[in-house]
């Protein structure tokens, strides 16, 4: 454990079977492990100890949607390994369908080196696979 690392993010979603076989494509591909599944959660863990959980919305909050601009979480960013990697992340979201906001490129306003895919989860949220 490296102290102040993160050691868990949860995710709210309004369709835990939409979202469970959408995180259960992309996750695996970037070294992640179904560490459980239950009622109304799962979760996955990454290969440095990041645990992602995800849980259904309650019935009242079903229907809402993300909007990353709002105060709270913007988006979430997973590392890759080289540029290759990215660039195979945006074929496979491509052939699952999924909507490709930025294709993968370089982004130096970001910093120099800095090589990514953009792309939306079933609630919109924004995710990002980057390799810097």
């Amino acid at each position: 454990m490296i102290v102040g690392s993160l050691n868990h993010v949860v995710l709210t979603v309004n369709d835990l079977a939409k979202s469970r076989a959408f995180y259960e494509r992309l996750l695996p591909a970037l070294g992640y492990r179904l560490l459980y599944e239950q009622a109304g959660s799962f979760a996955y863990r990454g290969a440095d100890g990041l645990k992602l959980y995800f849980t259904q919305a309650p019935p009242e909050n079903v229907g809402a949607t993300f909007d990353r601009y709002r105060v709270g979480l913007n988006h979430l960013a997973f590392n890759a390994p080289d540029r290759a990697f990215v660039d195979d992340v945006q074929k496979k979201l491509e052939s699952w369908g999924v909507k490709v906001l930025d294709h993968a490129a370089e982004y130096p306003q970001y910093e120099p080196g800095y090589y990514a895919v953009f792309f939306l989860d079933p609630d919109g949220m924004k995710i990002e696979v980057v390799h810097v």
